[in-house]
């Protein structure tokens, strides 16, 4: 961490936006460029109720705007002003199930908020690299149990994934423009399935088993053979992190994976190993429900080969690793022991501390 932190700021003129930053990734990445030392300014939406951001207290912590992406010209107002020399692009609507709901919203915020963004980074001189969060969920996904690699097919059945490829395309789009006639280095990132501290939203496996185990109210856990790459989210976030200074130093890279070395977890894999961190008697508060909807994939796998020998990426945690911790932030903050910034520094400290070895 300590060449990725000198190597980063050595090669910024200005600071990193970080679109999407009230959300709990962007929350997460802006506490983690903070104790980088790496100045950085926020364009979101509103933060939602019990997010992160406000249970961390980052109001006013860097400089930032309350907006939406889909808005053009709120867009390239915020970047003449603040002249970023870098983008992550987090800002998304991030649910499957949500994307059921709203379907058109999903579409116009994942691929037309992501051209805006990209367009108006185009305009804007002071912009040299672009790194464009997407999902592991791009990828067509027959259940096979294959592992993705960056150059697999991409497809998406669900209105989330879908606008998520549609999202990709535009990505791939500009950077034939870029090749064409110049513009900022531009990678696609996908990631696994991201958990820690701080995740509040709905119709997320850990999310759900937090609210109940802390409650002690019955928790119903859907598709518990269903499995996913799992990874502590500071793993995929220092990822592009380092992804953002390859480009800054010339680097060509179209997309890249960041997700665990080892097999992918079940969901009651996961249920039984959070259920290790509470009292013995929880495991009664567990319903497990089959879905046939196929609102969902069966089993996913990344290969994240590519980014472990380009950028010399590993994770930190792995995926036992990084449901316990989950756990245990939050065990440390439902009991005041300690504040949401103050359990997220623990996390931050142990990237850290790997990171100098």
């Amino acid at each position: 961490m300590q060449f990725l932190q000198n190597g980063l700021i050595s090669a910024l003129d200005g600071p990193v936006l970080v679109t999407g930053h009230t959300g709990f990734k962007g929350t997460w990445l802006t506490l983690l460029l903070e104790k980088m030392g790496i100045p950085a300014v926020g364009f979101s939406l509103h933060p939602e109720e019990d997010s992160l951001y406000k249970r961390a207290n980052r109001y006013g912590k860097i400089d930032e705007e309350f907006g939406d992406i889909r808005n053009l010209p709120q867009v390239k107002l915020f970047l003449k002003k603040h002249k970023p020399s870098a983008i992550i692009h987090l800002a998304a609507q991030p649910l499957v199930l949500e994307s059921y709901a709203k379907p058109l919203e999903t579409f116009e915020t994942n691929v037309i908020g992501t051209a805006n963004v990209i367009s108006a980074s185009y305009g804007e001189s002071s912009v040299k690299a672009i790194v464009a969060v997407t999902t592991d969920k791009v990828y067509r996904n027959d259940n096979l149990g294959v592992r993705f690699v960056e150059t697999d097919s991409l497809s998406g059945k669900d209105p989330y994934s879908a606008s998520k490829v549609g999202s990709e395309a535009v990505i791939a789009a500009w950077q034939n423009i870029s090749r064409l006639s110049g513009g900022p280095f531009l990678t696609a990132v996908r990631a696994g399935n991201v958990i820690g501290g701080g995740d509040f939203a709905k119709d997320r496996i850990m999310p759900d088993l937090i609210k109940g185990l802390s409650s002690r109210q019955e928790i119903e856990i859907r598709n518990p053979e269903s499995s996913r790459p799992w990874q502590h989210v500071l793993d995929p976030l220092h990822g592009y992190l380092r992804t953002l200074q390859a480009l800054l130093e010339g680097s060509l890279i179209d997309s890249l994976n960041f997700g665990p070395i080892d097999a992918s977890l079940t969901v009651r894999e996961v249920v039984n190993i959070s259920l290790g961190e509470w009292p013995a008697d929880s495991s009664e508060l567990i319903t497990f429900l089959e879905s046939s909807n196929g609102a969902e994939s069966k089993s996913l796998e990344l290969d994240s080969t590519k980014a472990r020998s380009v950028l010399r990426w590993d994770e930190c945690w792995n995926q036992r690793e990084a449901i316990v911790s989950t756990n245990k932030w939050w065990k440390r903050v439902l009991s005041s022991e300690y504040s949401a910034e103050e359990s997220c520094e623990v996390d931050l400290e142990v990237l850290f501390n790997k990171a100098k070895k």
